[in-house]
């Protein structure tokens, strides 16, 4: 088993200034950065404002021809170099994530590998980058199409996957030719910080990835999405702030890409292998403490296999360790903050109110931290907020239905649509419902889907354009036709 790196010699060296134009720079104003499994200030973490912003917007116009023109190759081999950083140093980084976000140290390792993969396979995708030539149907014209890349880019992040959503954002856009102003999560500021500190070492020029972490977003942002010289705004996060940011957008016609909340349905039907449906059903809620916009949010299981599935699913959950996610043995960490473990607490006092009850959890856990217990709840009425609201934590509701057109009709009554999850054997049933499910993603059989390599976006309120896979490059590259007179 790798040794836990203590907190102190995690932290050593970690930066907590902005990054612009390939310096360094403090700020007068500082924030707090939290570990949310003890309340205690781990670190003091520069404060951008709106000056900074356009400083660093600034400093990605400027680089933007330059990185544009830059062979692929080089890119490619630059984000290479940064993959092979990630990896060396990851035992450093989990501590540095389960620190500040608070997930496990097994949860972080394994988003240092996921994460790090996206500048691996996008720097794979950018020497792949092609256009077309063809012949016009009339014949007296030749159709030319060329890719290039969109030109700046402002990449906003979240807190629940602090390495993970940087890359998945950063690897692209590099790949494709734009330059990025990175605005972390004001909760996990210090991942950012290390992955820019990595990409200098890697070789990034200057001014083509710049970092400003801020406790105000909402100021610091609006001058750059006000400015004429950023091409493109990337984000993840809520939905709520999710419709703000694309108003903010079409004043000026950016390009966007949203990935946004999520609802996600766990369909049961009678034919499934209980004990693969159980262990799958434990990784898709409690992955990340359930703070994730894919996790399962509604057990919609066949009334023939509910009470089995229920007492099964509690009987796991109960069994979870909870405490610090630096502590080795720990599989369920503190969530986010303060708000969060009473938004948990508020949603299950509604639904016992409703009439659920309760077979293990339901309260907060520990003297200290932001700690809730793993959570089963049967007997949830329809119009219970937990069907309807993200429910971002380790709250598990379930619900049945008797029929395949019942279990599709309640898995697509929400606003939202980003993945669900279908446990069968029965491979004409899984065809047919995943066919008619209104979701961008769809896990059969496993319970996660997450993969660098596949397009990862939702439909509905769930957000716009995909990132990830083959199609992840596209959304920072825009295409020219040029007609050709013979």
């Amino acid at each position: 088993m790798t040794q836990p790196i203590d907190a102190a010699a995690a932290l050593d060296g970690i930066r907590t200034d902005l990054y612009i134009d390939g310096h360094w720079r403090s700020t007068a104003r500082t924030f707090p950065v939290e570990d949310p499994a003890s309340g205690e200030t781990i670190a003091e973490m520069a404060d951008a404002g709106p000056a900074d912003a356009v400083a660093a917007l600034a400093a990605a116009t400027g680089a933007g021809p330059g990185w544009a023109a830059t062979e692929p190759r080089v890119r490619a081999e630059i984000l290479r170099r940064a993959f092979d950083l990630l990896m060396s140093g990851a035992d450093r980084l989990a501590t540095v994530i389960s620190l500040e976000m608070g997930k496990p140290l097994a949860e972080s390792r394994a988003e240092i590998a996921y994460g790090a993969e996206f500048l691996r396979w996008f720097s794979e995708e950018s020497v792949r980058i092609s256009g077309r030539y063809s012949v016009a149907p009339t014949g007296g014209t030749r159709l030319l199409t060329m890719r290039r890349p969109v030109g700046p880019v402002l990449a906003i992040t979240p807190w629940n996957f602090p390495l993970a959503m940087a890359t998945r954002k950063v690897g692209p856009a590099l790949a494709a030719g734009c330059t990025v102003v990175l605005k972390p999560a004001a909760q996990t500021p210090l991942t950012a910080a290390y992955l820019v500190a990595v990409l200098e070492e890697a070789g990034v020029p200057p001014g083509v990835v710049n970092l400003i972490p801020t406790s105000g977003s909402a100021a610091a942002t609006a001058p750059v999405l006000d400015d004429p010289r950023l091409r493109k705004l990337t984000f993840t996060g809520s939905t709520e702030v999710g419709r703000a940011l694309l108003g903010q957008a079409a004043t000026r016609v950016l390009r966007t890409s949203m990935e946004l909340g999520g609802n996600a349905p766990f369909l049961v039907f009678p034919d499934a292998d209980l004990e693969k449906t159980l262990d799958g059903a434990v990784l898709a809620k409690m992955r990340n403490t359930g703070q994730a916009c894919t996790a399962a949010n509604r057990f919609l299981v066949h009334e023939s296999v509910a009470p089995a599935f229920a007492d099964g699913l509690a009987r796991q959950l109960g069994a979870l360790r909870i405490g610090p996610g630096t502590e080795p043995a720990t599989q369920v960490g503190p969530l986010i903050d303060g708000k969060a473990v009473a938004a948990m607490e508020r949603l299950v006092a509604q639904a016992i109110d409703d009439g659920a009850r309760p077979l293990t959890g339901g309260e907060r856990w520990g003297r200290q931290g932001h700690f809730y217990a793993p959570t089963v709840l049967v007997d949830v009425p329809p119009g219970s907020a937990l069907l309807r609201e993200e429910i971002f934590g380790p709250i598990a509701p379930v619900t049945t239905f008797a029929s395949d057109e019942e279990a599709v009709r309640l898995a697509n009554d929400t606003s939202y649509g980003l993945v669900g999850y279908v446990f069968t054997r029965d491979l004409s049933r899984a065809i047919n419902v995943s066919e008619q499910l209104e979701t961008g993603m769809i896990g059969l059989n496993q319970g996660i889907v997450s993969n660098p390599a596949a397009p990862f976006g939702g439909v509905k309120e769930s957000g716009l354009g995909r990132e990830g896979g083959p199609e992840g490059i596209d959304e920072y590259l825009e295409t020219t036709y040029l007609g050709i007179a013979l």
